[in-house]
């Protein structure tokens, strides 16, 4: 889901971009240069983890960027009397906006803080129950508790590294935005 929405998001700021070289002069060089703006933005957001404040502050920014694009084709609408390639600019600039919050939805989606301690909760009675029967027994054998052990803790670890997204072993790759930013760093002014 979170590789989705960042595809997703990826495309809908791609897609502005080029309908944003559509727009008459001055505006699709203002158009442009905000959204390289917007992509680096979005982009370190997911390259580092940040604090929460400096979240809620990245997020602003694209917003305010968000804002002055759409500050931009109102401009554009008012002037511009061939509405083609301004309503389609229109289009794909809300399409991004709402990419953007669907993102944020998909990553702000985490499993439940219940359902880890019901994991925890089954694993250490799986533990105490194993180690009680093998308590039982005459010979005992260590290895199949140990193992069991270490697959119950790798198998909660994996869920909560793939409800980390940002950090851990398993991340979500960035490849679909780098490959986009590139793609407008390339357009000419």
């Amino acid at each position: 889901m979170r590789r989705d929405a960042l595809l997703n998001e990826a495309n809908a700021i791609g897609t502005t971009a080029l309908r944003a070289r559509l727009l008459p002069t001055p505006y699709n060089t203002e158009c442009l240069k905000l959204l390289r703006e917007y992509i680096q933005v979005r982009l370190d957001i997911a390259r580092s983890t940040p604090s929460p404040p400096e979240t809620t502050a990245a997020i602003a920014r694209s917003n305010a960027l968000q804002e002055a694009l759409w500050q931009q084709v109102k401009a554009v609408a008012a002037k511009d009397n061939a509405m083609v390639p301004t309503g389609l600019f229109i289009q794909s600039l809300n399409e991004m906006i709402d990419d953007q919050e669907k993102r944020l939805t998909a990553v702000a989606n985490r499993v439940p803080n219940i359902i880890l301690m019901a994991l925890y909760g089954v694993a250490i009675f799986a533990g105490a129950i194993s180690g009680y029967g093998s308590g039982l027994e005459v010979q005992r054998a260590r290895l199949p508790i140990y193992a069991m052990a270490v697959l119950v803790a790798a198998m909660i670890l994996l869920i909560q590294d793939l409800d980390r997204p940002s950090a851990g072993f398993i991340k979500v790759s960035q490849q679909p935005m780098l490959d986009t930013a590139a793609s407008i760093s390339s357009f000419a002014e």
